[in-house]
């Protein structure tokens, strides 16, 4: 099979497509034939270095992917109500960039009716983190508002959707008015220039000074005290990234009075029956929300599965409105 490998920590162009055996599906687990890989920032830091796969895991990078099953444990595959030529999506540990791929079928779910598999590849990643960590971890609730750091990445605007369809209120910070206007397209309430304005006092403002519930963050490092100034009293801020570093100064203090939580988590790590746990909520409650439209797809460009090192480049580029997907269809090209 095609694949694409790391072939030395460094830039995008260290990324190369190879010829590799087929993974074999094992118990509990199913083939997957490959059509559409997401691109997610954990695989820009596992290429350079900074993100090693969870123990077990391939080599190879890739979190998502879309496509047919191909094989796997029939028993299994029977008992979830799977089987061989099946459509669906999946969450993975790695191995994602090739033209087949191993998945736990705990962590597949069926392509919603409607979606191709380009579009259906950036499901998994963004759907299990925001589940967990927004409605999980941060257990927003119906008339809370969310301020989401990033609105316009692959997970904010999923955040945004997700949020807006369960009866939340929505506030995102981006980087440019066209990403605001994106933003607000999806469904968010209003969108702040982190550029031009400053994000705390503008959530004051557009609070009326209560501040928010909850808050996704991908930033950490020096945004934490601020967040903290953004919470509404027992608000929730949850860390799932580190792009502006791990060291946080806060003033505790201000936690105890407004009985803040502080709170994060990374998913990869995870186990198979965790992450199946979240499949089962994905498919009881938002599944029914994407059949019904409230939720759709938001893919920014797809490559040619061959060409992932320009798609890396225009995720660390940070001008992409949604999701980057790999298209395996013509994996030579």
């Amino acid at each position: 099979m095609h694949a694409i490998e790391i072939s030395a920590y460094g830039a995008p162009d260290v990324l190369r497509l190879v010829q590799r055996p087929r993974p074999e599906a094992g118990e509990g687990e199913v083939r997957i034939r490959v059509s559409a890989s997401g691109v997610n920032r954990p695989d820009v830091l596992q290429r350079r270095g900074q993100y090693a796969p969870p123990p077990g895991a391939p080599d190879l990078p890739g979190l998502e992917v879309a496509g047919v099953i191909d094989s796997g444990d029939v028993e299994a595959m029977e008992a979830a109500g799977l089987r061989i030529g099946d459509r669906v999506c999946a969450l993975v540990a790695g191995g994602g960039y090739a033209e087949y791929c191993v998945a736990p079928i705990g962590q597949c779910l069926p392509i919603p009716r409607g979606w191709s598999d380009v579009e259906a590849a950036g499901i998994p990643e963004t759907f299990f983190t925001v589940w967990s960590n927004v409605f999980d971890r941060g257990r927003l609730q119906a008339g809370e508002t969310l301020l989401v750091q990033g609105g316009s990445s692959g997970i904010g605007v999923t955040a945004i959707q997700m949020a807006r369809a369960m009866g939340a209120r929505v506030l995102v910070t981006v980087g440019s008015a066209e990403k605001a206007e994106a933003c607000v397209r999806l469904g968010a309430d209003q969108a702040i220039l982190y550029r031009s304005q400053d994000f705390v006092a503008e959530v004051a403002r557009l609070t009326g000074g209560r501040g928010v519930d909850v808050i996704l963050d991908m930033v950490a490092g020096p945004y934490v005290a601020r967040e903290i100034d953004c919470l509404a009293e027992d608000g929730r801020l949850v860390i799932i990234a580190v792009q502006g570093g791990t060291d946080a100064a806060f003033d505790a203090g201000k936690v105890l009075r407004r009985r803040l939580t502080i709170t994060g988590s990374t998913l990869r790590p995870r186990s198979v029956a965790f992450k199946a746990a979240i499949a089962r909520e994905l498919r009881q409650h938002v599944w029914p929300l994407i059949e019904r439209g409230a939720i759709r797809p938001v893919v920014h460009r797809v490559f040619p599965a061959g060409q992932a090192a320009h798609a890396h480049a225009l995720m660390e580029s940070n001008q992409h409105i949604g999701k980057i997907v790999l298209d395996w269809t013509g994996a030579a090209a």
